[in-house]
């Protein structure tokens, strides 16, 4: 007859806080290892910041030196990288191999292991920001306006791109995730005002570009760093309706095997 209270660790789950901050790091650690998806995130915004800054090659706008322009809307490419196509890249391939519907079972809530990939995606723009920042600022950058408008302008984005990968990845299949999100990357990439201003567009389709979640946000980067905007209201409208949307379907339609 065994004495009640001797086993140790005691049976039983971990307080909420702390498998939610395990699974954050578990999450961070997955995605700083993976190559592919570290050039994705890192080196390609990276390489164009440089390139671009250096190299005549696209016309920009705008006071100041041509890196004043591009660095807003690298910050936003950034953010678009890791919270839209890597994340549903991820996730997708997590969902095909039977991961997520594994992680479901356990004794973490489907709603943490969400916030956990959120988290996530935030602790990695972090250190995205922080290396693109530096590397502006080597090349030139003179930044101005309100760090609190540009933390909202990236938190909101950071938000509708999660939502628009998560619904991507909880409803088609993994390859199709995977040739989407890539598609989608390089579409924005060139038509959504991060390196090719869109007044360089006919105007017959500036006014929808503009109204794209990745054009909102490299304008509304550059209307406050560039610029010295307070708060751009139209592009915080614009982020925050794609946010709402989004993170409602995907909630919605997610699945999760």
């Amino acid at each position: 007859m065994t004495t009640p209270g001797t086993y140790a660790p005691k049976p039983g789950a971990a307080p909420l806080a702390r498998m939610l901050l395990a699974q954050t790091a578990f999450e961070t650690r997955m995605l700083l290892r993976n190559g592919e998806q570290l050039l994705l995130t890192v080196v390609i915004p990276t390489v164009l910041l440089v390139l671009f800054s250096a190299v005549d090659v696209v016309a920009v706008t705008g006071p100041g030196r041509r890196v004043d322009f591009l660095a807003p809307g690298l910050l936003a490419l950034a953010v678009m990288s890791t919270a839209f196509t890597g994340q549903a890249i991820a996730t997708g391939f997590e969902r095909r191999y039977g991961v997520l519907k594994r992680l479901g079972a356990s004794p973490l809530p489907r709603w943490a292991l969400l916030s956990a990939k959120t988290g996530c995606v935030l602790v990695t723009e972090v250190l995205q920001v922080a290396l693109l920042s530096v590397i502006a600022l080597a090349l030139g950058w003179s930044p101005h306006g309100d760090p609190l408008a540009v933390a909202l302008l990236l938190v909101l984005g950071t938000a509708a791109f999660s939502g628009l990968g998560l619904l991507m990845a909880g409803t088609l299949k993994a390859e199709a995730t995977l040739a989407g999100a890539n598609l989608v990357f390089i579409l924005l990439l060139l038509a959504g005002g991060v390196i090719v201003p869109l007044s360089r567009f006919p105007a017959a389709v500036q006014s929808v570009l503009g109204l794209l979640p990745i054009s909102a946000l490299s304008h509304g980067l550059r209307s406050v760093l560039q610029n010295g905007a307070s708060l751009p209201w139209s592009d915080l409208g614009i982020l925050a309706g794609w946010a709402v949307l989004a993170l409602a379907a995907a909630a919605r339609f997610f699945r999760w095997e």
